[in-house]
Formats: C-alpha cells, structure tokens, sequence
C-alpha cells in the first residue's frame, strides 16, 4: 500500500466513525438504545448509560 492509499483509507475510516458517532448520538437523543454485537452476543446500550446483554 503506497502512501495515497493509506491517507484514503485514513480518511474514509474517518468520514465512518464521524457517521457512526452522529447516529449513536441521534439515538441516544431520540431516547433509543445503540446496539452492539460483543463477542457474539447482542448488547443494548441505553442513554441513561444502562447497558443490557441478551
């Protein structure tokens, strides 16, 4: 990978996070949970900071 490449890859794995953390915090602000998958299982993390494994 030439330097171009890494500094495009950079910024797009930028431009996702920035994404992401805009719908997490939309989520949270809308009252709704964000949910993630850790080590196969399913995981509910709420906006009063209450997190819930299924």
């Amino acid at each position: 990978m030439d330097k171009e490449d890494f500094e495009f890859a950079a910024k797009i794995t930028r431009l996702a996070n920035r994404g992401a953390k805009k719908a997490q915090e939309e989520n949270h602000r809308l009252g709704l949970p964000n949910v993630y998958s850790i080590e196969g299982k399913i995981v509910y993390v709420y906006p009063n900071g209450t997190i819930k494994a299924k």
